[in-house]
């Protein structure tokens, strides 16, 4: 048994180590490190809260059977998830964490002598409250993300699902869960948490339905954010400092990422938390795509004009994931280079279907950290490009956004393509993005459509180079 004041150092050390975790996450070169701090830290605390708890008894043995079945099945998907499909895995971890959130609260509610919170009916209030949010914002968590999972695996449609009264019907329960909450307090009923946890359940899946599949990257943050609020919220049911310091920590985080990419897509911060608040006042673009004429292309055009160019752009999209077209793509840019070509990428800051998408798919291709840029760092570079190579992306470079007042997007900060002095734009059709609108880029003077799967046509370039 490891003492208190020895067990907050080691959570104390733990907690630091989580903050170097995120520090290290927050560039590809460092990336690796902050990996092993976070495991580290993680470690530590497991350690920790095993020798704090002491004598578990027979109950040691079912923990440690537990673990390890967890530990392994975390592993097996971690070593044969597809760098493509790291979406969908991030949203069905935060779903585990919320549901996580969940049994504890259960646990600590119905058994609170055990947790040293009191006896059953005679819960310490503060605890009371914290178990009753945790659960709350566990349940949401988890309903959500389980959700969101749906929407980017293609189990369920990525199209906004919305219907008549429905933000009215997410603010009714969200009061109803407050109101049940201080009844809760008041009276401690089970009837009531149950309640409380039936309704979070329900609003998690009511606040992501009404989000549109390309704007995962807010949702994905926000549900990080969400995770990490409940489980601070069990943490002090708990008592225990390294999930407050990691809730905190994750919970902050999240939310300070979800309004970064909130400002990168123009998007309204709150209106991500009440569950795309105004998403149905968006209209699809009227204007018929048939009437406008576009410049159709093939490989060996695409491969003349990046042959004879000084510098070329790739500007990767979702369309690239979802053609798996990363190697490819690198293949491509390896033979520009030894033609002498000077080849950079350009990334937007909610391109893909998660924060960082494009980077940790490039980055399993293997390509050179000094060679991709954010948005900031090579907007300007578009003026002086002679090709642009879009792959995939859609309302990230469409120009509207700058020029048309009335435009779903307008005000969104988007790349400069328009400016090069060609840009091949690989898509499989003339459709819209997530917006619903028309990309003007497909009609301007300067753009070479190329009309095919992402993977194929950069491959076909790659044997006409």
């Amino acid at each position: 048994m490891i003492s208190v004041n020895l067990s907050a150092i080691f959570y104390l050390i733990s907690g630091i180590l989580f903050i170097l975790a995120l520090r290290g996450l927050s560039s590809p070169e460092t990336s690796r490190q902050g990996n092993y701090f976070g495991i580290a830290g993680m470690l530590i605390a497991i350690v920790v809260t095993f020798l704090s708890v002491g004598n578990f008894g027979t109950g040691f043995i079912y923990v440690l059977i537990f673990l390890l079945i967890g530990g392994s099945i975390g592993a097996t998907i971690a070593f044969r998830i597809p760098m493509t499909a790291m979406p969908e895995l991030v949203a069905g971890f935060h779903s585990l964490v919320g549901l996580a959130a969940v049994f504890v609260a259960i646990s600590a509610f119905l058994k609170p002598e055990a947790f040293n919170l009191g006896a059953v009916g005679n819960i310490k209030l503060a605890s009371l409250i914290e178990m009753s949010l945790g659960a709350a914002i566990g349940a949401i968590t988890f309903s959500g993300s389980i959700i969101a999972f749906l929407k980017l695996r293609g189990i369920m449609s990525g199209a906004p699902i919305t219907f008549s009264g429905q933000h009215i019907i997410n603010l009714v329960l969200g009061l109803s869960i407050i109101v049940l909450m201080f009844y809760l307090c008041k009276t401690q009923l089970d009837s009531l948490f149950w309640t409380i946890v039936a309704i979070s359940f329900l609003v998690g899946v009511l606040l992501i339905i009404p989000i549109g599949g390309a704007d995962m990257p807010v949702v994905i943050s926000m549900l990080n954010s969400y995770s990490g609020w409940a489980a601070a919220g069990i943490g002090f049911t708990l008592e225990n400092t390294a999930l407050i310091i990691t809730g905190a920590l994750v919970g902050s985080s999240g939310a300070i990422l979800s309004y970064i990419m909130c400002k990168g897509m123009n998007r309204s911060f709150f209106n991500v938390i009440l569950g795309g608040w105004g998403a149905t006042e968006q209209t699809l673009s009227s204007t018929s795509k048939e009437q406008k004429p576009v410049k159709n292309g093939n490989a060996d055009d695409a491969a003349f004009l990046m042959k004879n160019a000084s510098s070329v752009i790739i500007v990767p999209g979702y369309g690239m994931a979802v053609a798996q077209a990363q190697h490819a793509l690198r293949e491509m840019v390896d033979v520009l280079k030894k033609n002498g070509v000077k080849v950079s990428y350009a990334i937007h800051p909610v391109a893909g279907r998660m924060p960082g998408h494009m980077n940790v798919l490039l980055a399993e291709a293997n390509v050179p950290y000094d060679e991709v840029f954010e948005l900031e760092e090579i907007n300007s570079d578009f003026a002086n490009c002679d090709v642009a190579y879009v792959i995939g992306a859609n309302d990230v470079t469409n120009p509207v956004a700058k020029s048309d007042p009335q435009s779903p997007i307008y005000g969104m900060p988007i790349l400069d393509v328009e400016k090069s002095k060609s840009v091949l734009f690989v898509k499989r059709s003339l459709s819209p993005g997530y917006a619903g609108i028309d990309n003007d880029l497909f009609y301007r003077d300067n753009t070479l459509m190329l009309f095919a799967d992402a993977k194929k046509m950069t491959e076909e370039i790659v044997k006409s180079l």
